[in-house]
């Protein structure tokens, strides 16, 4: 994602430090990563006085790795921030085994390749490095090699390089829109994509709805799924699923690419864009509900112990993470005492934290008793420092 600064997308709503931070939390507290976009060209003031400044307290938070263009930068991240993964933007242009190799040994862990490579050049590059090798496989194309346009800024002055590019490529020119090119859709071609050495798929999403992430991300990992369990033999695209991408953004049809031929003109539409299609609302509806309607919670196995003398222990675990608290002695009810069933109801009130109790163990002593706020109280604490145990598995320390 964005932030800031930085970014080729600059006239995104994209959030804060403290936005950033936050997100960089949510995606660890669900087991996922979150990659930086540091990949605009930067002058030397910016390298050398606002680079810094701008992702130590990211670094520190956890931040798993930057994607970057330039060179300096990339050098100046090697130095500075040892303990994060760079990738090698396409925007870098690499699109030769000399180039992956160079990047490999300047610390780039993974290499972004262009859109303008054919299934061989991939197979070739990935048998020449050891970086993994991303590959776009969805999403809009530009005329020329990624980033490397000038167009927008000699006719705009706003340079794609430095993340504001106007899109003029998708502008008429003579009446017709002669460089708009069409979006690139490769379910038809993605066991080719994974066979020659593609370790993660990109999705291009510039300035797209959370509709449009969730439903494109959600098809193609349906994709990826049926073919490592089917293998090529049982691998098959449902029309219905091309339709789906089709309502969720149009340019007037998709493209393969270059994958399988080095260009032509039926890359190319040169109409209007569609500005009507009929869609499915039922099944945008259920996309909404899946994906952006939900709570998103990890599910916990719990321990609880009350006996009547004792204090109330309680432990919680997630994944390889553990915490336990112990509160309060138990009573002695005096008349009603707590019941499995009354303690089971207000462990599993969990609200809007981050996970769901899917497993939960007790050892109740008989007559035992405890005020149902204490455990609503126990339960948020125990929770909370459990968030704080998987987050904190991430930070670094200078």
């Amino acid at each position: 994602m964005g932030g800031p600064r930085f970014g080729a997308r600059a006239y995104a709503e994209n959030p804060d430090e403290d936005g950033l931070r936050a997100a960089i939390d949510l995606a660890h507290l669900h087991g996922k990563k979150l990659y930086l976009t540091v990949n605009t060209l930067m002058k030397e003031r910016e390298l050398r006085d606002e680079l810094g400044e701008y992702l130590e307290p990211l670094y520190q938070q956890g931040l798993d790795a930057v994607i970057v263009q330039d060179l300096g930068v990339l050098a100046f991240i090697r130095e500075s921030f040892p303990g994060l993964d760079i990738h090698a933007s396409t925007q870098m242009t690499v699109a030769s085994a000399w180039g992956a190799r160079l990047t490999e040994q300047l610390g780039a862990c993974r290499l972004v390749l262009p859109r303008e490579l054919s299934l061989p050049e991939i197979a070739a590059i990935h048998a020449a490095t050891g970086q993994e090798i991303e590959v776009f496989v969805h999403g809009a194309l530009c005329y020329c090699y990624s980033g490397q346009c000038l167009l927008s800024s000699l006719i705009g002055g706003r340079s794609g390089n430095r993340g504001r590019c106007a899109q003029p490529c998708r502008l008429p020119y003579n009446g017709s829109h002669l460089l708009n090119l069409k979006d690139l859709c490769t379910l038809d071609i993605l066991p080719e994509i994974l066979e020659a050495g593609a370790y993660s798929l990109k999705i291009e999403g510039r300035m797209k709805s959370p509709r449009y992430t969730a439903g494109v991300t959600g098809v193609y990992r349906k994709y990826i799924d049926r073919y490592l369990t089917h293998g090529r033999t049982g691998y098959r695209v449902d029309e219905a699923d091309r339709e789906l991408l089709r309502q969720l953004f149009d340019r007037g049809g998709f493209t393969e690419g270059y994958f399988r031929q080095h260009n032509g003109a039926a890359m190319i539409y040169t109409g209007e864009k569609p500005r009507f299609r009929e869609t499915d609302e039922e099944q945008l509806r259920k996309l909404d509900e899946a994906f952006l309607a939900g709570k998103y919670q990890e599910s916990v196995s719990g321990r609880v112990r009350m006996y009547p003398g004792e204090p109330v222990f309680i432990e919680v675990r997630c994944g390889d993470a553990a915490v336990r608290r112990t509160g309060p002695e138990v009573s002695p009810a005096k008349s009603r005492p707590l019941t499995r069933e009354d303690v089971e109801r207000c462990l599993r009130k969990t609200g809007e934290a981050p996970f769901v109790f899917e497993e939960l163990t007790m050892e109740l002593g008989e007559k035992a008793f405890l005020p149902v706020g204490v455990l609503n109280r126990l339960r948020r604490e125990v929770l909370a420092d459990l968030e704080k145990e998987i987050c904190g598995a991430y930070r670094r320390i200078r």
